[in-house]
Formats: C-alpha cells, structure tokens, sequence
C-alpha cells in the first residue's frame, strides 16, 4: 500500500511495520523497551498518556484530504479519531509486531480479537479441541449468524477443505500441556485450511508460532502482556506473507465491530511490555522447578502432595514423557525457553480441590492468570466442563520456594480437615 493510500480509516504508512520491526536483531528486552521510539513526540522518557479521542485537523485548509490527518511533530503519530488509531494503542502494537515477529492489531479483549479473528476469515468450518471455554462461546455465536460448522481438532483431513480454519490453544487451558504445531501446519497444508494459534499460555520469548507455519496468532494480552492484573487486552498478529492481504482488513473491521482498546489499557500495556522477558523468563523457571518438585513428591510415599494430589499436568511433565522416557524432541524444539508459568492440579478430592485455595497464604484465589501475583483457582467456579477436582495455578514472580512452603501448608491443613471430618 503506497503512501498516503488509506485503509478507509486512517493512513497506513508504507513502512510502519518496517519501522516497528527495525530492532528483530536485538535482544526481546531491547525491542520491548526501544521498539515504539519512533513513535515518541516528546522529550519524556515516559511514554504520556493520552486519553483525547478526537485530534485536530490542520488549521491550513489546503492540507484537508479525505481519512488524512498528518501531525507536524511526528508523521508516524499521526491520528484522526480513536476508534481508528490512538498513540498509545499505537505504540502498544508497535512493540507487539516487534517482538511478535508480523503486524499487530490490539483489541478490548481477547474473546474480542478471536471475534475479530472469525471475522475476517469467515471459514464454513473451524477444527478446534477443548482449551479455553470462552473461544468455543465466540463460536457458538458465529454459528447463530453464519452456520459455522465445528469439528474436532484432530477431524480427517477430508472434513476440512481451502478456507476453513483450524484453531490450536498451546499451551492448552487449563493444563499447560503443549500441542505440536509442526504436525497441524502440515494438516492446514494438506486440506488448504489456515492455521490459527491462541499463545497466550507462551508469550515471547516462550514460543514464536510463525517459525512453525502458523497464518494468524493470538494472545489474550490480559495475561502475560498486561501482567499485572489491571488492563483487559487481546491482540492478533498476522504472518508477514499475509499481512498486506490481511492487515487492512483487521483494521478495517475493528473500527466497525468496535472492539478497539481503549487509550489506557494501551499506555497500561506499554509499561507492562517493557518488563515482559524479565516476568515471563523468571515465571516460567519458577514454575518447572515447582512442577518438578511436586512431580518428585507425588511419587514419594507419605508425603503430603502424594496424600492430596491425583495428577500434575504441565508441559515440563510432557516433554519429558515420550516414548522410552525420551524427550519429546518437537516440544523442545517449539519452546526451547521455557514451557509456561501455568499448570493443573487435580486432587484426590473434589472437596479438597474446592478447600485448598482458601488455605493458601500467597496465592489468590481469583481467575485469570499471567500476572505478577500467583494465582489459584478451583476451575468449576468459572468453567463448568472440567472436573471439579481440577485446579488451575499460576505462578507470579515471588520466590518458588516461598510458594512451595505455601502449599505444602495448604496441602497439610486440607488433609487435615479431611481427617477430622471422618472421625466425626
């Protein structure tokens, strides 16, 4: 798209995405904090806020063009209304199409960028397993307005056909255990169908799912981006061989749907991306050495975590499970930093599943995850499909030591209610 064409929106420079990628060279932590400076237009080192919706015209009426509205501080940070384009948003996706490896679209939500997502490809059929309940909530609404079809994620090839879409969650919610992208980019080959993935378990510098054939992917940037538990954001990002095709559209279809993020949680994004690769890295190594940990305790007779819990799954378990004891070598190869700071637990008892949280000292009981803080949930309070003895934990960024006395203590109280209620 050449310069001064628009999207029927706004502008769409021709090197925007350029400029945002100038910095792929440089460590994930450098193009966090450096990838939006060319959008900067003041002397702060602070990105400001800006909360306007609406931005002046020119004053000269010779410079009026229809859907342009060229800033004299800044070209790049240039804006008309923000339901199109807003700096912090801009700077936001700006940093995401850097460290995600193709253009960036933010959205209010994640469940708002897998609409949007739908949206723009409007497939006849979408191939997808379980994972996270609200995507399967998205398309049930689909399904009322365009008779989308769903089919299993493993369907047969000959169920699927060009056009249609298969969707993979990896890491899977709400076990953490991961899926083999390589193998479902052949099968989106073979059959013609795109290939979607929701990373939002393993965000940069966990997995990059472009290097594995992957169309379109998105995160619920609520978790990892945002980390700290305060910002509602989804965000796709588009392969590059796709981009010129597709961008335009995504934006397109945002301004009208109006799933657009507002110009707060942008700014909130920005400060939480610049600390990602420090959160994510120490979450992640945090959470192995607790799985590893409890995995070791579960197979120990007497202890308290063989006494309480049934299974641990998490894809530190699984990577170490293939045949013969081996490695599983495509899992590695997908996520050689790291497997993801979220994992399950099922407990003996539904009842001590259901106690549990509330016998803990650091972690919240509360949903979501992927901030700061750890989080517990007993999953039947937000998901009624899994079993009621399944709790999802995600770690934050306090010591895992400290988190595993907490649960140690909290296992300890659990079997000790349990004792006294069968003695009464």
């Amino acid at each position: 798209m050449a310069d001064g064409e628009t999207s029927g929106t706004a502008p769409v420079k021709q090197d925007a995405t350029a400029l945002a990628s100038r910095l792929q060279h440089l460590s994930l932590s450098a193009q966090t904090v450096h990838a939006d400076d060319y959008l900067n237009s003041h002397s702060a080192v602070a990105p400001p806020m800006h909360l306007s919706t609406t931005f002046r015209y020119s004053r000269n009426p010779d410079e009026l063009s229809y859907m342009v509205n060229t800033s004299p501080n800044n070209e790049h940070d240039s804006h008309i209304y923000s339901r199109m384009t807003a700096p912090n948003t801009q700077r936001f996706e700006a940093i995401l199409t850097s460290i995600l490896r193709g253009p960036a679209v933010s959205y209010s939500s994640g469940l708002s960028a897998f609409h949007g997502l739908l949206v723009l490809l409007n497939p006849k059929r979408i191939a997808i397993g379980g994972g996270y309940h609200g995507c399967h909530g998205v398309i049930r609404v689909m399904q009322k307005l365009t008779g989308l079809q769903q089919l299993e994620l493993d369907c047969a090839d000959d169920e699927l056909g060009p056009g249609d879409l298969i969707h993979v969650e990896t890491p899977l919610n709400p076990t953490g255990e991961a899926r083999d992208l390589e193998f479902y980019a052949a099968k989106a080959r073979r059959t013609g169908a795109l290939l979607s993935v929701d990373a939002t378990f393993a965000p940069p510098p966990l997995l990059d799912p472009f290097a594995f054939g992957v169309d379109i992917v998105m995160h619920s940037g609520t978790k990892y981006f945002g980390g700290h538990s305060d910002m509602l954001c989804g965000v796709l990002a588009v392969a590059p061989h796709r981009a010129e095709e597709w961008l335009p559209q995504l934006r397109l279809e945002r301004v009208f749907i109006g799933s657009v993020m507002g110009s707060m949680e942008g700014w909130l994004g920005i400060r939480s991306l610049r600390t990602l690769e420090l959160r994510v890295r120490k979450q992640s190594a945090d959470t192995d050495k607790l799985v590893q940990w409890l995995a070791a305790e579960k197979e120990r007779e007497g202890s308290v975590v063989s006494a309480a819990v049934a299974e641990i799954q998490h894809a530190s378990l699984q990577v170490r499970n293939g045949a013969n004891g081996e490695e599983l070598g495509w899992l590695r190869k997908q996520m050689p930093n790291g497997f993801g700071p979220v994992f399950a637990l099922s407990m003996k008892d539904e009842n001590d599943a259901r106690r549990l949280p509330s016998k803990l000292v650091l972690f919240h009981h509360a949903t979501s995850l992927g901030g700061v803080e750890s989080l517990i949930e007993w999953r039947s309070m937000t998901d009624a499909s899994v079993d009621k003895r399944l709790l999802r934990v995600s770690i934050g960024v306090e010591g895992w030591e400290d988190l595993r006395d907490d649960l140690v203590q909290g296992f300890e109280a659990v079997l000790k209610d349990r004792t006294g209620a069968a003695s009464q």
